[in-house]
């Protein structure tokens, strides 16, 4: 009997940002308690756009619209790959959810403190206007992966 083939799951995580002050959304999660940018799962029906704009109105009741793909990142524990967007709120009221306790905009640095390296570097890279990232973690923090070059 052949073993089965790994697979991973694919999430998406959205990066929203106010345009008037430059303040980010990001929830306090029921399950852990950790400051998180709005995002989850992907389901097997709908594009990555469409699932950031769904987990960001489950989460936060924030209309959000994805700008650019900002990060892939990859927690090595869990076989989970993250597609990160760029969003901008559209409308929605800001409410708390079964999956967060608060749901709030923070000043970026302030935001990127509270939430583990992980996540918050996703907003760091989101407001970097630079080129999308590619990275590893292991679900709290970075992981250094050697750097293979595209030629």
């Amino acid at each position: 009997m052949t073993e089965a083939t790994p697979r991973h799951s694919v999430s998406v995580t959205g990066v929203v940002i106010r345009p008037d002050d430059g303040k980010v959304l990001v929830i306090k999660r029921t399950d852990d308690g950790r400051w998180v940018p709005p995002g989850g799962v992907l389901e097997l029906d709908e594009t990555p756009e469409q699932c950031v704009v769904r987990e960001v109105r489950e989460e936060t009741g924030i209309e959000a619209k994805p700008i650019r793909l900002t990060g892939v990142y990859k927690n090595m524990n869990l076989a989970v790959v993250s597609l990160a967007f760029l969003c901008e709120p559209i409308g929605g009221e800001l409410r708390a959810s079964d999956e967060s306790t608060v749901s709030t905009w923070l000043e970026p640095d302030e935001a990127i403190k509270r939430c583990p390296e992980a996540r918050g570097v996703r907003i760091a890279d989101a407001l970097s206007n630079g080129d999308p990232q590619v990275r590893s973690h292991n679900g709290t923090s970075l992981i250094k992966m050697p750097q293979n070059k595209i030629n």
